[in-house]
């Protein structure tokens, strides 16, 4: 309203034109290459150099190096992407061993081409991938949050804020041990109460995958199993080792700290977390039923593209 006041007595006193008249000072300079050139060089020696500290440095007035850092260099400030663990150096080489390894014996093992259907259709499949099992652990909770993005509502500009009270993750939880496929699952597991995960209790876990093998796989056994799992104690204990030596099952280790090349951890466990989220079940039962009941609505491309998958995490490792 101060500027309507002043166009206003401007007019009263005869003034005629809306053109800015003429005054005193030179065109703004500041936002010379050269001054960009200087702003660019301090922002690649500190990212997180603020404007103000810019303007004291190079003598540039505040707005002048907002415009450079914004419209001439196209700079915005970010916030760095959480990821889950640094890898140390031998973290970094074990993903590429093991790595190597993964695609090394997928082409050395090649494809055949396969029916998939009573039209004709095929599709061609990996020795290595139809062969191999790939297991991990996971806590499942008798209530899951549900995540910011599930929660997510559409807002009109007249509609007021929603509001989402936090909740905690239920105390009580079930270790639930999965074994799959490129087919589908093979076995649950779930860890009994007051028991821990050693050696002698993962052998009988494998006990249990070789029998579901023998009843789902009919013919798995005998043409050889390739076990994925990690290298966690359990998993390299002298008896685990006996065992796999014993029934001859063919080894690939995922690496620490890899989600990537594990595909329970990028294709299979977030889904049934984002599935279980929002959900309380009044027991152990009710949860492990729950689960039980998504895994056989999966579609069995579901898990083939989980596994195919693996291969794709291995190049880019």
């Amino acid at each position: 309203m101060t500027q309507v006041y002043q166009w206003c007595s401007w007019f009263k006193d005869g003034r005629t034109s809306l053109q800015d008249e003429p005054r005193s000072g030179g065109p703004n300079t500041a936002n010379n290459d050269w001054n960009t050139a200087r702003v660019d060089e301090l922002i690649k020696v500190d990212k997180r150099v603020k404007l103000k500290e810019i303007s004291l440095k190079l003598d540039i007035p505040k707005t002048n190096v907002y415009e450079i850092v914004h419209d001439k260099l196209g700079c915005h400030r970010v916030s760095a992407r959480w990821i889950p663990k640094m890898l140390l150096d031998k973290h970094k080489r074990q993903r590429v061993e093991i790595s190597e390894i993964l695609l090394h014996r997928c082409q050395q093992e090649g494809d055949e081409t396969v029916d998939v259907g009573p039209g004709g259709d095929h599709r061609a499949r990996n020795k290595l991938l139809e062969h191999l099992i790939t297991g991990d652990e996971t806590w499942l909770h008798l209530s899951t949050p549900e995540t910011k993005r599930d929660s997510m509502t559409w807002k009109h500009p007249s509609s007021p804020v929603t509001k989402k009270f936090k909740v905690q993750q239920s105390a009580t939880k079930v270790m639930a041990t999965v074994f799959w496929d490129s087919r589908g699952i093979i076995l649950l597991d779930i860890l009994p109460k007051g028991e821990s995960v050693n050696a002698d209790r993962y052998c009988e876990t494998l006990d249990q995958l070789r029998h579901a093998v023998r009843c789902k796989r009919p013919g798995l056994l005998r043409s050889g199993v390739v076990l994925q799992h990690d290298n966690a104690t359990p998993h390299t204990a002298k008896r685990t080792k006996e065992w796999l030596e014993r029934y001859r099952w063919d080894i690939i280790h995922h690496p620490a700290h890899s989600p990537d090349l594990a595909p329970s951890d990028y294709h299979l466990f977030g889904p049934i977390k984002r599935h279980l989220g929002g959900k309380k079940f009044e027991d152990e039962d009710e949860l492990i039923g729950e689960v039980r009941d998504w895994f056989s609505k999966l579609d069995a491309n579901f898990f083939t593209q989980g596994i195919y998958s693996l291969s794709h995490g291995g190049k880019n490792a």
